[in-house]
């Protein structure tokens, strides 16, 4: 149910100790190299999700009508204008510790893989997304410890809090989404979106996944109003 998160703490844990350590001393080569080899892993679970059982067309329905909603709203750049109010306010008047706190918190908890991962670990017990996010975290992490410090390592609070929370909360819905018709639905959404993560990591495509989060709140619907009517 959180499996994947605790694991993500640990990974965090570990890569800031190591680049409070020996960070440093790690080329940027090597930390690009990795970060490419992650993207390839994030696109091919996206491909895996998104081949998911389920009626292809209701899921592009749901990414259609989400990322309308998304695109109106600008979900993308909400989390931009919050993550960037949150540094300046730390950056005027403390040192690195803070800043390191909150830059590494928000960047490991606002965004689409953090979501749709806890959410597929709380609803059906799949924490693969949080496993590779908790890969690409550890190593973000080692960057990021060596140079602001060890306040990067007690972000693992906030993930643990939020992470679990959203992955709690999944699992308390899995009464309404119990059907494996959701489940699936879910996971065909969630992979495309991880699908466009793994693509911008790649520097191929600048796409706005966060946009597309409300597809998987829609997909669902669609599903039911299918299955009432189709």
């Amino acid at each position: 149910m959180i499996t994947g998160t605790i694991v993500n703490t640990f990974t965090v844990a570990v890569g800031s100790i190591i680049g409070v350590t020996i960070g440093k001393n790690i080329k940027s080569e090597i930390k690009d190299s990795i970060m490419k080899g992650l993207g390839l892993a994030v696109v091919v679970l996206g491909i895996k999700m998104a081949f998911t059982d389920h009626d292809f067309l209701m899921a592009l329905f749901a990414i259609v009508l989400g990322t309308l909603i998304g695109e109106i709203i600008d979900i993308e750049k909400m989390i931009e204008n919050f993550a960037e109010y949150i540094k300046s306010k730390v950056k005027s008047d403390s040192g690195s510790f803070v800043l390191g706190f909150v830059s590494a918190s928000v960047l490991f908890c606002v965004g689409s893989m953090t979501i749709v991962g806890a959410i597929k670990d709380g609803l059906n017990n799949d924490p693969s997304v949080l496993y590779v996010k908790s890969l690409l975290d550890g190593v973000t992490s080692i960057i990021l410890a060596s140079t602001f410090g060890i306040g990067v390592f007690f972000s693992i609070i906030v993930i643990f809090i939020y992470q679990g929370a959203l992955s709690l909360i999944a699992f308390k819905l899995t009464f309404l989404l119990n059907d494996e018709i959701y489940i699936n639905g879910i996971s065909v959404v969630g992979g495309i979106i991880i699908l466009g993560i793994g693509l911008n990591m790649l520097g191929i495509t600048k796409i706005k996944t966060a946009n597309m989060l409300p597809s998987l709140f829609f997909i669902p619907i669609i599903d039911v109003l299918y299955k009432l009517w189709g």
